[in-house]
């Protein structure tokens, strides 16, 4: 069995595909590096899924029992009017596969919290710091920090996101990689205010929708909003300018938005972004590669991020470990083995919005009426189950084998 090279491994992003690479590569005999630009682990966001595939690997981690105790537990949605009455409701019951086999549905903050425990112990965690500079030559990547002494790594993996820097310094800029989706969106933690019992309630007017889901066995809430729009010129570090932006946009709503707008100035997990997508032909150059919403973000309309995050980390690891760390060979089998999935994630998300923030008062109504037909569907399962099976589109390799070579 050939000696592992390439140990010293830069990851750069500590959300959910950063923490899940950086147990694998720990697994594998690697040492990994894991810098944060946050002080500490960020919390927020919105609920994810955690399907198919990725809900595999999971259980390969050994974390599968501790995400379910993390479960959101949410029964189902319901669509309101301004009057609060509902238009139309569905149980997670009407989705085909959804809570089989291990699959179900958690905070992105409380995911991260799961990984960054199984890794916090064995693995260095560098957090308030980020890369500025990044130079390779033979002898591996000479990474410089805003704040931390320069060092010098093997391999670098951008984690970081959509708006990856580590993209960006390799890559190019973030234009060449991005499509806006036609949608922004917004999220923060709230008090329940509306008393929800593991329930979401949405208010669509055209274009827009509004909603709040209890979070965290009732004791919270997530305020959630999301809007067609073109491209806005802001700035994604400013989030004053980001709360005004949303103020503004809901301003003069009625059903419960007005109550959800009043607790935005004290949020202290504010997220607002466009809805985009990151389409590249390849994830790798050299000694760097991407993972996650770095290299193949497809949108919070796909409702598959954490999945390719997931997924993504474990092959990725995967294949450096097979290889014995030769990248050369590992970045090549990643972006050929990764490629169906995330096409088949992009694609997905195409047309989603259309759905989810109807444009007219009539597309409202037609969306409602579906949702109250669709548990008499006969082709329900092959509505219900369509995210489940882009979860599945490739199936969790074998790399037991290739386990901590010395």
């Amino acid at each position: 069995m050939p000696k592992l090279q390439n140990r010293n491994v830069l990851i750069s992003g500590a959300s959910i595909a950063g923490p899940a690479l950086a147990f694998w590569l720990k697994r594998y005999g690697f040492e990994p590096t894991v810098v944060e630009k946050s002080p500490a682990l960020r919390e927020g966001g919105q609920a994810i899924d955690v399907l198919g595939t990725a809900t595999e690997v999971v259980r390969r981690m050994g974390l599968l029992e501790r995400v379910h105790e993390m479960s959101t537990g949410k029964r189902g949605t319901s669509y309101v009017g301004a009057d609060g009455k509902p238009r139309a409701s569905i149980s997670s019951e009407n989705f085909n596969g959804v809570g089989a086999d291990g699959d179900t549905e958690i905070q992105r903050g409380d995911l991260a919290q799961v990984l960054y425990d199984a890794t916090r112990e064995d693995v260095e965690y560098l957090f308030g710091d980020s890369i500025s500079a990044l130079r390779e030559d033979e002898q591996g990547v000479h990474v410089t920090f805003e704040h931390a002494a320069p060092r010098t790594f093997d391999l670098v993996i951008g984690a970081d996101g959509v708006h990856s820097h580590t993209r960006e310094l390799v890559f190019g800029p973030e234009s060449e990689f991005a499509e806006h989706m036609g949608y922004y969106i917004a999220i923060y933690t709230t008090p329940n205010l509306l008393n929800l019992d593991h329930w979401e309630l949405d208010y669509s007017t055209p274009g827009t929708i509004a909603g709040s889901y209890s979070a965290r066995h009732n004791t919270e809430s997530k305020a959630i909003f999301a809007w067609a729009s073109d491209k806005l010129d802001y700035d994604y570090r400013d989030t004053d300018q980001q709360r005004r932006i949303l103020t503004d946009r809901f301003t003069g709503q009625g059903w419960e938005v007005p109550r959800l707008l009043a607790e935005l100035p004290s949020a202290k997990d504010f997220y607002f972004d466009a809805m985009t997508q990151i389409k590249m032909d390849s994830w790798s150059r050299g000694r760097v590669a991407l993972v996650g919403d770095a290299g193949y973000c497809a949108s919070p309309l796909s409702g598959q991020g954490a999945d390719l995050s997931l997924v993504g980390a474990y092959v990725l690891a995967g294949e450096l470990a097979a290889a014995a760390g030769d990248h050369t060979v590992a970045f090549g089998e990643y972006n050929e083995k990764m490629r169906p999935m995330v096409d088949a994630c992009l694609q997905f998300a195409e047309g989603v919005g259309g759905w989810y923030a109807p444009a007219s008062k009539a597309m409202i109504r037609f969306r409602d009426l579906n949702v109250r037909l669709l548990p008499y569907l006969p082709w329900r399962g092959l509505i219900g189950g369509a995210p489940q099976k882009v979860a599945r589109t490739i199936a969790a390799e074998d790399y037991s084998f290739a386990t901590a070579r010395q």
